[in-house]
């Protein structure tokens, strides 16, 4: 068996969690993944702190989905997979994803996530949403809360959040600033904490996003398309039909039967090489951006701002992509403070429409003035 490889996660904050693999695929993949917001460097032993081990293991994997399933274990809809787990006395906690071939054991008295899987790309893709989830846990427990919005920063740190609802152009809004020159902090999720009577922002390291509509406005498509052509790969989250389409040319948007609308999918460093986004790792926020996408209008600015409500932030009792099966974050409530300080900073609502110059133009401008 091939030694075992390392790669050490941290945030700017200190908070640490150590990806372990006897398949360098999973530990480089940890380091692709975090490194263009966090930091991500290969570790050599002994690894302290929190660890996430995980293996292409089949034996195991079907040892840890027996041990699950042969109880009356709970379901739950995890990253977009069904999940079946079950928890002992002693607040372990055993998990199986049947269809993505994947098993899962969390031991809480020494902090240690195993992951057995029949697939590396699916074990190396399970191995860092768990990082993720574990340094999440440390983040809130030191006073960080996760709200629902896109950032750009300038060269200065100073930070523009951009909230609203899902179909609000987050997106759209942090990638026409970032295409303009602004560093992209995050395009869908963003760790906040006041700090010295400034909110400071970190990254939540993701596959991002980006609708067909949008990349091909961005004169991104073909560019995209060439890549995929050559071999190169997207997140592997992304659905064959989006890929098809990119590799097809076809540029209409895609559904799925529910009606929400399939994308293409980028690891966080194609947005950098890819899309020609410089990405930025931390930032203070200094203003915010409350759009609202409707086809078929002017882009124009809105008088009154929406007010920051409950769904811009995220808690364990209203996580639905990431629920906490594992026991990982801790019920902590709001932050005081938080909100009061966000509200208190200079804000604008505006219109955007699907004429992407335009909505550019009006970002841009909005953006100076707002950060003048």
């Amino acid at each position: 068996m091939t030694a075992r490889t390392a790669t050490r996660i941290a945030t700017s904050d200190g908070q640490a969690v150590t990806v372990t693999s006897h398949t360098a695929a999973v530990t480089d993949w940890a380091a692709r993944y975090f490194g263009s917001w966090w930091n991500a460097v290969p570790s050599e032993p002994p690894v302290t702190g929190p660890v996430v081990s995980a293996d292409v293991d089949p034996g195991e994997h079907a040892a840890l989905a027996g041990a699950v399933l042969e109880r009356d274990p709970g379901e739950a809809d995890y990253a977009g997979s069904p999940m079946h787990y079950s928890r002992n006395d002693d607040g372990t906690v055993t998990a199986v994803q049947t269809a993505a071939q994947l098993a899962y054991q969390w031991n809480p008295s020494i902090r240690r996530m195993r992951i057995a899987g029949v697939d590396d790309t699916a074990v190396a893709t399970a191995a860092s949403r768990l990082a993720r989830e574990l340094v999440r846990g440390m983040l809130i427990v030191d006073g960080w809360q996760i709200l629902h919005a896109s950032a750009v920063t300038r060269d200065d740190g100073a930070t523009l959040l951009t909230l609203g609802d899902k179909g609000a152009g987050k997106t759209t809004t942090a990638f026409l600033l970032a295409r303009a020159g602004w560093r992209l902090l995050a395009n869908d999720r963003v760790f906040a904490r006041v700090v010295d009577g400034q909110v400071r922002v970190l990254p939540w390291p993701s596959a991002a996003a980006c609708g067909f509509g949008l990349l091909d406005a961005l004169g991104l498509f073909e560019p995209v398309a060439d890549r995929l052509r050559t071999g190169q790969l997207m997140h592997p989250t992304q659905d064959q039909r989006v890929t098809d389409a990119l590799l097809a040319g076809h540029r209409e948007p895609l559904w799925k039967a529910n009606g929400k609308e399939m994308k293409p999918q980028f690891f966080p460093d194609q947005l950098d090489s890819w899309l020609g986004m410089t990405l930025a790792t931390e930032g203070t926020a200094a203003g915010l951006l409350f759009p609202q996408i409707t086809p078929g209008t002017e882009p124009r600015l809105i008088g009154e701002a929406r007010q920051l409500g409950d769904g811009d932030f995220f808690t364990a009792g209203t996580e639905d992509r990431y629920p906490d099966v594992f026991g990982l974050l801790p019920l902590i409530g709001p932050v005081p403070g938080l909100a009061d300080q966000l509200a208190a900073l200079p804000h604008q609502a505006l219109t955007l429409t699907h004429d992407t110059a335009a909505n550019a133009a009006l970002l841009e401008k909005t953006a100076a003035q707002l950060l003048a």
